[in-house]
């Protein structure tokens, strides 16, 4: 797969809200409301928001909880000239997200998101097997992979959910396992959520709606995480399954 990642300190989308649209807080595309942000047409930089410390109340179709968290939401509309199982093995292609490479705003250089990664066959570190197929993604069955990010250095396990229906699939990934570094707990088990939205919406289009939050007290023994941290990390892993070039935040207005 040709992973594209483009970098502009000059340009870049960056979504404007008003006042009412930014304390409401994202909308993913469930509950038969229009999502906020809007979608970007193909082509275009996705839209995407940051909310920080935001009293925000999740819809009930994330089925996530209200916590202390910094939300990052984007949304695109890309072209993909594939079916749907080819789109879902992109997603069960665990391996491939070694090549994922974000903008980091602390080093001014382009780093790995993410060191290492692999599958599981089940919530243990050590039975490692190949990458899951678009079949056992569209199981119904909870699958497993663990990876070791660039700022922790220590294994994750991750939980993958996956309904897929008619044209469209919902991918959803959860922490099961923490981190901890001289006994100070970095990361706690559920502190890490996303869900990813896809839909085709044409012959050769689909669009993509990328939900993810971080419970920012867990990640305090990082030091201090720019907001423009999150945003590039959630813009490297859009870039990385739609297999576009995306431009990276250098500064948020």
């Amino acid at each position: 797969m040709r992973i594209i990642i483009a970098m502009s300190a000059l340009a870049f989308c960056t979504l404007c809200f008003d006042h009412a649209d930014a304390a409401i807080g994202p909308q993913p595309p469930c509950e038969g409301v229009s999502s906020f942000p809007a979608f970007a047409p193909p082509g275009h930089a996705p839209n995407y928001g940051l909310w920080a410390n935001h009293d925000w109340t999740p819809p009930l179709c994330t089925g996530w909880t209200s916590k202390e968290s910094v939300v990052v939401a984007v949304a695109g509309e890309f072209h993909f000239n594939g079916t749907i199982d080819d789109l879902l093995g992109r997603f069960g292609a665990i391996t491939t997200l070694t090549r994922v490479r974000y903008w980091s705003v602390t080093e001014n250089d382009w780093r790995a998101l993410i060191t290492s990664a692999t599958a599981l066959r089940g919530p243990n570190p050590a039975d490692r097997r190949t990458d899951f197929s678009a079949t056992e993604m569209r199981s119904g069955k909870d699958l497993f992979f663990t990876n070791t990010d660039n700022r922790s250095g220590e294994p994750v396990i991750y939980r993958i959910r996956v309904t897929a229906k008619g044209e469209s699939f919902v991918f959803t990934t959860e922490n099961i396992t923490g981190v901890q570094k001289v006994m100070l707990p970095l990361i706690s088990p559920g502190d890490l959520q996303s869900i990813h939205y896809l839909e085709r919406i044409g012959p050769e289009t689909w669009s993509y709606y990328a939900l993810a939050r971080t419970a920012k007290p867990s990640l305090s023994a990082f030091g201090v995480v720019r907001n423009e941290s999150y945003v590039n990390r959630v813009l490297a892993l859009y870039s990385h399954f739609t297999n576009t070039a995306v431009d990276s935040v250098a500064h948020i207005q």
